[in-house]
């Protein structure tokens, strides 16, 4: 990582902390309310992870479902920019991307990721393949409609990593069943029990 990717990680950071901070403070029946200004970002340590992968597997073409405020987008994106690949990523809302790409054009990564701002189940079958490498971290509900999409557009060896899928507990039920339809399909899959829970599985 290089100072400009360091110091836009480092802002990141130091507003997840500040919003840390801010849910602690904030009656539980509020919550809901503001968990759309939040980052809920994947952390330092899955982020990390993130990146290592990418670049090990020299992943070209890298696909991050659920922007948010771009904060894992930034690690995908260095990996990309070590691999000669690029980032496709989808969002569903236009401020959140918008904030994202500010922070890119901050690490001098802007131009190796391409934003698909809208509803992914309508974008992501226009995405040809073959994909590499797939982070899913968007609506849970959303994660077994968009693995099917996926599915097909896989390259042979490709990764995904599905992020949440032990915290938090209420979307449990939803993790669950994508890991159980991942292993229906021909993955190699584990559970990580790093950040929120990663579950990372290989097509064979």
């Amino acid at each position: 990582m290089d100072d400009a990717v360091n110091k836009v990680l480092a802002d990141y950071h130091t507003r997840a902390a500040r919003e840390a901070e801010l849910m602690k403070s904030t009656e539980p029946h509020r919550i809901a309310a503001i968990l759309d200004d939040l980052l809920l970002a994947v952390g330092p340590e899955t982020g990390t992870v993130l990146n290592l992968l990418a670049r090990g597997m020299g992943a070209r073409t890298i696909v991050e479902l659920g922007t948010s405020y771009g904060y894992s987008t930034v690690y995908l994106a260095e990996a990309a920019r070590a691999t000669g690949g690029k980032v496709i990523t989808f969002e569903l809302a236009e401020k959140k991307a918008r904030y994202a790409r500010e922070q890119l054009a901050r690490a001098g990564l802007e131009q190796l990721v391409e934003f698909q701002v809208g509803s992914a189940l309508d974008n992501l079958p226009k995405v040809p393949g073959p994909i590499d490498f797939v982070l899913v971290d968007l609506w849970k509900d959303l994660y077994v409609p968009c693995l099917e999409i996926l599915y097909g557009k896989l390259a042979k060896g490709a990764l995904v990593v599905a992020d949440n899928m032990l915290y938090p507990e209420f979307s449990r039920p939803d993790a669950e069943a994508y890991r159980r339809r991942v292993r229906e399909l021909d993955f190699d899959s584990v559970l990580l029990n790093i950040g929120s829970g990663v579950e990372l599985s290989r097509r064979r």
